[in-house]
């Protein structure tokens, strides 16, 4: 098949989660909770394109919530009979234990409204540490599942007594991205150091090459924000007003945070999906390697393995010498032109 360009690739995707959505979503008011008040830039960059999506729409949820700050009764208050949507991304399962616990809180105490879950990847250790989560959603009876790899949605028909459907991720509602300063190395390295890392050794990174991940985000710089927030929140009245504010300016803020580290290299090589996204809507050049369970590699199969700028490699070591080549021939025909 021709490869696609970044703009094709986006827009392709956009408009079929844009669909997806708008086929699934009942009417009335919407909730959307468990924003990802931390560190990780992909989960800023799904909340902010879940936004995107809403407010296209003209759907904005009346209430929205962090795991740390949720309150049922102020939710049931804001959207009545209304839909729960929960935050996507790739915490279904046993990975990531306080969202699963959420997700099955919301299931069960929430048994006379629709929840749909936004597009997540799937992953539990065993399949019988699914039981718990098949019986909540059997017994909720309301529950929409959406999915971002193939993989995930043979493992949910097969599970869960609901309607799952296949979904790209929200960030891709982002759009195309400008890239936010010129590169400073000829390839950087985003790589996982959490324990959804796959096998690899962290060996130096050779000249030219610059790796990090973006775990750790600047302590004095986000008191900073806060504190600009408090502020800010004393010019607007509305409690959920002033929360969907300060979420808004925390996720911008780090995925800007994000968008400038990619940025740093003239390639990119990544074993995070968001930072394959990312890299995609800045239409940077990346070989993606997969992370510790397949989810990044189920992603770029069903949405992305025709952007002409995508490599894949199954290794560190390898990856960083395919985007040097890579660097070097285009450096090379920037010369001979």
């Amino acid at each position: 098949m021709t490869p696609l360009s970044a703009d094709q690739v986006v827009a392709t995707l956009a408009n079929r989660f844009a669909s997806t959505l708008g086929g699934i979503l009942p009417p009335g008011r919407l909730a959307l909770v468990d924003f990802p008040d931390h560190s990780n830039v992909g989960d800023s960059a799904i909340w902010l394109g879940e936004i995107a999506y809403l407010r296209r729409a003209g759907r904005m949820p009346v209430y929205v919530s962090a795991l740390g700050d949720h309150d049922d009764a102020a939710m049931v208050a804001a959207i009545g009979d209304g839909t729960i949507l929960i935050h996507g991304g790739g915490n279904f399962g046993t990975l990531w234990p306080k969202h699963e616990a959420f997700r099955l809180q919301m299931l069960r105490r929430h048994r006379d409204r629709a929840i749909v879950q936004m597009p997540q990847s799937i992953h539990y250790d065993a399949p019988e540490r699914a039981d718990e989560m098949a019986a909540a959603i059997r017994d909720h009876g309301r529950f929409t599942l959406l999915v971002r790899d193939a993989k995930s949605l043979a493992f949910a028909r097969a599970r869960f007594d609901c309607t799952v459907e296949l979904c790209p991720d929200a960030a891709l509602m982002l759009g195309r991205l400008p890239r936010p300063a010129p590169a400073v190395a000829s390839v950087f390295a985003l790589l996982r150091t959490d324990h959804e890392r796959a096998n690899g050794a962290d060996a130096e990174p050779p000249a030219g090459v610059i790796a990090d991940d973006w775990l750790e985000e600047d302590k004095g710089a986000r008191d900073r924000i806060r504190a600009t927030l408090k502020l800010r929140r004393l010019l607007v009245r509305d409690p959920q007003a002033r929360r969907l504010l300060r979420q808004r300016v925390l996720a911008e803020w780090r995925v800007k945070r994000g968008l400038a580290m990619l940025a740093q290299g003239e390639t990119v090589v990544t074993d995070r999906l968001h930072a394959h996204i990312l890299s995609l809507l800045l239409d940077i050049p990346h070989v993606l390697l997969d992370n510790s369970y397949g989810k990044v590699a189920g992603f770029a199969d069903q949405w992305t393995a025709d952007y002409a700028g995508l490599s894949r490699a199954t290794s560190r070591e390898t990856a960083i010498d395919l985007a040097l080549a890579a660097t070097t021939k285009k450096e090379m025909r920037h010369v001979a032109s």
